[in-house]
């Protein structure tokens, strides 16, 4: 079986796997889900995509990009249900988009470098029926993504119309104010002042970040990663000396955390 045959064949067999999960003859829990209810399934297999990725095991990023790929097939079929549009509906719109924002590829634009591209396509966005409703290039990224993720996509988009510092060194001074200004709401035990202060103190290490190269989200991720391999370190070592982490002193809680450096457990 060549390529385009076995590719043909396991679409139509996921997509028939589907129609009989939802079929009269179905799974109960599947022909009962609705967009609404599928939502928290859909992010969760995104996430899981991305921890498949960071994780670096192939075999487990194959296996999570089929959950994300179920998920998408499972809406498809509800809205084709529903009379609203199908999965061929679904790869036909992002294949003429595709395209359409691509002119360097497939018609007669330029585009040298990936700066060069990014603004062709935020040029092509505007165009777009699907988008002539739109007052500011910041709608297009999306309320619900997480706030360190979609500060740094906000950043990207103001940054592309020239809004921007031109060099890192200059978003660092700003990253002293708001420190400064943060440590001034402490002493002044505003707690308006205070959320205020701290957000736009993240704010400003994201910008930091977009500077360095480094997406905010997955740092933060990461580094929570290395938290819980550290702590569970320590959860360990207390059981295997027969004691809780309440037997604990934070003294002791902070040797074993600094044990857990040496051990590989980042």
């Amino acid at each position: 079986m060549n390529a385009p045959d076995r590719t043909d064949k396991a679409f139509s067999d996921l997509v028939a796997l589907m129609a009989r999960l939802r079929g009269p003859d179905g799974c109960p829990w599947d022909r009962k889900q609705s967009p609404e209810t599928l939502k928290p399934f859909l992010v969760e297999e995104c996430y899981e995509v991305i921890e498949a990725i960071e994780e670096g095991k192939p075999d487990k990023v194959r296996e999570e990009l089929g959950d994300l790929l179920f998920q998408i097939v499972f809406h498809a079929r509800i809205a084709e249900e529903q009379g609203k549009f199908t999965l061929e509906d679904v790869a036909e719109t992002i294949y003429e988009k595709m395209v359409r924002r691509h002119p360097h590829v497939f018609g007669e634009a330029q585009a040298a470098t990936p700066g060069e591209v990014l603004a062709n396509w935020e040029q092509i966005k505007r165009k777009e029926k699907s988008h002539e409703h739109r007052k500011s290039i910041l709608e297009g990224v999306p309320a619900a993504l997480p706030s360190l993720l979609r500060a740094h996509r906000l950043q990207e988009k103001a940054s592309r119309v020239g809004f921007d510092w031109s060099h890192l060194n200059e978003v660092l001074p700003k990253l002293d104010e708001e420190v400064r200004e943060f440590k001034e709401s402490l002493k002044a035990e505003n707690a308006e002042k205070i959320e205020e202060e701290l957000g736009d103190l993240f704010f400003t290490l994201v910008n930091v970040s977009r500077f360095l190269g480094v997406n905010p989200e997955d740092a933060l991720r990461k580094t929570i990663s290395k938290f819980i391999h550290r702590f569970r370190h320590i959860e360990e070592r207390a059981a295997e000396n027969g004691r809780s982490l309440n037997d604990l002193s934070l003294a002791e809680m902070d040797t074993l955390w600094e044990e857990s450096k040496t051990k590989g457990n980042d």
